[in-house]
This record gives C-alpha cells, sequence and structure tokens, in this order.
C-alpha cells in the first residue's frame, strides 16, 4: 500500500498538496463500505416527499460524458486530473422536471446514512456531476458506487459516495458538524466556525492513518478495484 503523504506543488489551492494516487478515505476509516446495491438508484424528494426515482436506464438515456477534474480534500490532499464519468446534476433533475430549485437547500444521503448539506445554488453548479466511473472504470466500494455525487469546486466532503436521494428542503439543515455549509475551495472554507489556518495541520497529520486504515476496512476482493 502505498504510504499517503502529500508533496508540495505549485498551482495547487491555498493550503492543498498533492498525492499521485486517490486513496479510500472516509470519516471513519474503520467502518466498511456499505453493501453494495444491486442497481443503481436515485431518489429524488422535496420536503421528504418524493418527487421521482431514476435508475441506471434513466442515466444511460441522458448520455453521461467524460469530465476531467481535480480533486480536494479538505485535510489538504489533492489529486490532479481525475476522469470522471457521469451526468450533470442539473441535466438529472431537469430530466425530471426541475429547472429550478424548489428550495434553497439540498441534503444527499449515501447508503452509508452519511449526510451532506449543500446550498442548492452550489449543488448546481454547472460542474456538478453525478458520476458512475473513475478514469474508465464503475465506482466500486473504494470510491462511491455505485453513484457519486462529485463537486471539484468544493471539498472531497461535499463529494457524497453511494449516494441514493437529493431531498431539497427549505429550512436549513442543522448539526452539519465539522462540515461547512460551502466548504469552497477557493475560499479555504474547511471547518463551520475554525479557521483554516488552525486545523490544516492536525488535519494533514491525519492523512496517513485515515488512508491506512480506510483500505485496510474494503473486504479483501474490493481491494484492488476502483
Amino acid at each position: 500500500m502505498t504510504f499517503a503523504w502529500p508533496r508540495r506543488k505549485p498551482g495547487l489551492p491555498p493550503g492543498q498538496r498533492l498525492l499521485t494516487y486517490m486513496p479510500r478515505f472516509a470519516d471513519n476509516p474503520f467502518a466498511p463500505p456499505p453493501d453494495p446495491l444491486p442497481d443503481l438508484a436515485l431518489r429524488v424528494a422535496h420536503q421528504g416527499a418524493p418527487v421521482a426515482e431514476l435508475d441506471d436506464a434513466a442515466f444511460q438515456a441522458l448520455g453521461p460524458r467524460d469530465i476531467v477534474a481535480d480533486f480536494h480534500c479538505v485535510t489538504t490532499w489533492s489529486v490532479t486530473g481525475l476522469t470522471w464519468t457521469g451526468v450533470p446534476l442539473r441535466e438529472v433533475l431537469a430530466s425530471v422536471g426541475i429547472t429550478t430549485a424548489p428550495a434553497p437547500f439540498v441534503v444527499a444521503q449515501a447508503a452509508d446514512r452519511h449526510h451532506g448539506h449543500f446550498l442548492a445554488e452550489d449543488a448546481l453548479a454547472d460542474d456538478v456531476l453525478l458520476a458512475t466511473h473513475l478514469d474508465g472504470e464503475p465506482l466500486g466500494a473504494r470510491h462511491g458506487g455505485r453513484l457519486r455525487l462529485v463537486a471539484p469546486n468544493q471539498y472531497g466532503y461535499k463529494s457524497i459516495k453511494h449516494l441514493i436521494s437529493l431531498d431539497f428542503r427549505s429550512g436549513e439543515p442543522h448539526k452539519l458538524g465539522k462540515e461547512h455549509l460551502r466548504a469552497r475551495v477557493d475560499h479555504e472554507e474547511r471547518h463551520p466556525t475554525l479557521p483554516s489556518w488552525l486545523v490544516r495541520m492536525p488535519y494533514r497529520l491525519a492523512i496517513p492513518p485515515t488512508a491506512y486504515f480506510a483500505e485496510r476496512s474494503l473486504p479483501d476482493p474490493d481491494r484492488h478495484g476502483p
């Protein structure tokens, strides 16, 4: 297993350093990924009320395409030039009749019960993608299959793995924990209350053990897949 320690490189966003590969990373690195879903499925809701559900056929009909983007983890590591394959979230929502946000906030839910919270304007940005593949390979347990929300201009904790639902909410989500509501990389919005300069080094020191144990928590057959 490659030792995950990022190196300085010019041209990265403030406080970021380069990794040459994409590690598995998680808030709880000791927890295995959720059991794989038999099929791709995404529920869209408004205030908890179902609006639509999309399956793999619906995504294929929208014409998945490749988007090259960098990935920036809040713990200060970055990987550049990743090729994600999927459909822009704006197009997915338009396909079920949502052309403007019906509420100002969005809660993204993962199969492992993890949640991500967004301003609707950030979730509907042009570069936000619902991805099914990474670098030409289907997303597996390591990187968030079957479906991952990818938000390149926000820190990696907004790129929700194992995505199963999106719910538009009228009220601002509570209990964000360490999650900044916007988490914009260029603004270095790493933490909802603490200044970025204070959390950079503790976050960076957590990279090697987090990547190591997150990888070790994968089931054996998934340790060699995407």
